[in-house]
């Protein structure tokens, strides 16, 4: 049966499900879904990711509930399996599986020209970028969070993402961690090209770049640390288009070579 009341509790999957052409069958979502701006600001409200209320959801009498592995808790997704709620809980972990998830929710009912915007400029998108060659692989850090640092590892979507777009991780497969822990000296010691600082989950700043700009590494002596759009990195959804141009355009500078202003690079 297809879901006409849906709960939303991935904020890049809400913004997929309006993108989709599918925003009327919306119920509900979650604080963190901040787009689209006018199509989320009149939805019923159900918490956070990590603390839905849980009563809010059942009351809006959802026939599917949308959830994340990494960004929701299991406890909730079984309670609410418990309460006779279909939940569909997702895990993209490449761009590809990205591309792949919103072609299963364009399979809700999303209009066919929705579709071809949204799904099949993605997958050209994607084709175009995994034929491009690179004489040179620009060495990258991603941090994530702070006290402790944490940075993107491999087998995230993060990751697959920045691969993509000319990336070599410098922390790939360190400890058999997705998102390993870190010192700044181990920064130091793997000798970045580039660092690209995210504003989410952690909200990271100039306080943060300067930080990471008195380290002895490429990415400081080039002013190659960038502020970026967090959901560049991290929604899987309408932006994988334009996250994979922003990302090629700044490796490809990076891979050249020379000063660059560390600009603030927005979705």
């Amino acid at each position: 049966m297809t879901p006409r009341r849906i709960v939303s509790l991935v904020p890049s999957l809400t913004e997929a499900l309006f993108a989709l052409g599918l925003g009327e069958r919306v119920v509900g979502v979650t604080e963190w879904c901040a787009h689209p701006a006018d199509g989320v600001a009149p939805l019923p409200k159900i918490g956070g990711t990590k603390n839905p209320d849980l009563d809010s959801i059942l009351a809006l009498r959802p026939e599917l509930v949308i959830a994340n592995r990494e960004e929701n808790r299991r406890r909730d997704v079984e309670r609410l399996e418990a309460a006779g709620i279909r939940v569909w809980v997702t895990h993209a972990r490449t761009v590809r599986e990205g591309i792949e998830l919103l072609g299963a929710l364009a399979e809700l009912g999303a209009p066919e020209e929705r579709r071809r915007a949204v799904v099949d400029s993605a997958a050209l998108a994607l084709a175009g970028a995994e034929q491009e060659r690179f004489e040179h692989r620009v060495r990258f850090v991603c941090p994530i969070w702070r006290d402790p640092w944490m940075v993107v590892g491999d087998d995230t979507y993060a990751h697959d993402l920045i691969t993509l777009c000319g990336g070599e991780n410098v922390f790939a497969g360190v400890g058999g961690r997705r998102y390993p822990r870190v010192e700044l000296a181990e920064i130091e010691a793997a000798s970045p090209e580039l660092i690209l600082l995210p504003d989410e989950p952690y909200a990271f700043g100039q306080r943060d770049a300067q930080d990471l700009g008195a380290l002895d590494v490429p990415a400081a002596h080039t002013g190659r640390i960038h502020l970026i759009d967090g959901t560049l990195v991290s929604w899987y959804g309408p932006r994988i288009l334009q996250a994979i141009e922003a990302l090629r355009a700044l490796f490809a500078g990076a891979a050249t070579g020379g000063q660059d202003r560390g600009r603030r690079v927005r979705s």
